[in-house]
């Protein structure tokens, strides 16, 4: 007969995260653990299942061939067992039950909250909870299973193959060009992203909107001058209003400023696309899917 006691869930958890974070540090921070108890359960796991799971390199650890053999077998239990936990919760609470949302701080006022109030008139028995947090953190924070959904960007999100998690495509997010009041442009009858290649551009010095600015300028045949550095819209409008430079603002970001003019690009504009995520299984939870259903009527709303 099998020995299916040396199959220990919660330390295959950590022995998943420690492939995910890279260091036995950051798994311990990751689960809330202490490193030595890390080190600990993995021993023990390795004793277990009768093969060696982790070798040394350098300082630092690397799982071997037997330990990622483990993972692709334990990530098929996983899925099976997020699909119990849905299937428990939609049996004992039908529509009543609390979903964890992670999403970035454009996508609260934008898509969260709309979708929280639909919910409260025709699912009251449905608690959201909403934790904002950086496009690429909603992700750490669904593997790490603090939130129960993820709002984030395309760009941010693992690939799509990733076995822990179903992406939900929600919206393409057009991106306007900020210019103030008085440029020479303001009121062109159109305006192309190449129009500004000589412009200092405002946009933050590192992560997604990084990215997403240079990707689009790189696009439209030029590579940005970054004149200033900025993450808060607040603080990117201010400047753009003060004629210190031009900025592609998200519309769904919704910030407006008396001497900023708002101007649609042309055949060139850019969209950044954001994603809902759930674990795989998950979804068909009766409370995760009612609320990745307002939040699909929400973004279908823009």
């Amino acid at each position: 007969m099998a020995e299916y006691d040396k199959w220990d869930i919660r330390k295959l958890e950590i022995l998943r995260t420690l492939r995910e974070r890279g260091t036995v540090t950051a798994t311990a921070e990751a689960l809330l653990m202490t490193p030595s108890a890390v080190s600990q359960q993995l021993t023990n796991l390795a004793k277990q299942l009768g093969v060696t799971l982790l070798e040394a390199e350098g300082r630092r650890v690397r799982l071997t061939d037997a330990a990622h053999l483990v993972l692709r077998h334990a990530e098929a239990v996983f899925e099976q067992l997020e699909r119990a936990d849905a299937e428990l919760a939609a049996y004992a609470h039908g529509e009543v039950g609390q979903v964890r949302v992670g999403a970035f701080s454009t996508a609260v006022p934008a898509l969260v909250v709309p979708a929280v109030r639909a919910l409260r008139a025709a699912r009251p028995g449905i608690f959201v909870q909403v934790r904002e947090a950086e496009a690429a953190e909603a992700f750490e924070l669904l593997g790490a299973g603090a939130v129960d959904l993820a709002l984030s960007l395309a760009a941010q999100a693992p690939s799509a193959a990733d076995p822990r998690f179903t992406r939900v495509p929600l919206l393409a997010d057009p991106l306007d060009l900020a210019l103030p009041r008085g440029h020479a442009l303001a009121a062109a009858p159109t305006v192309r992203l190449a129009d500004f290649a000589a412009e200092p551009w405002i946009f933050g010095g590192s992560g997604p909107w990084s990215d997403i600015t240079r990707g689009a300028c790189e696009a439209a045949g030029f590579s940005p001058h970054q004149g200033h550095s900025a993450a808060g819209w607040t603080a990117i409008l201010a400047m753009v209003e003060a004629g210190m430079g031009v900025a592609l603002v998200p519309r769904m970001a919704a910030v407006r400023r008396e001497g900023v003019v708002m101007r649609e690009l042309g055949d060139d504009r850019p969209h950044r696309h954001v994603v809902a995520a759930v674990r795989r299984g998950a979804e068909e939870g009766a409370a995760v899917g009612f609320v990745l259903d307002a939040l699909r009527e929400a973004a279908g709303g823009r």
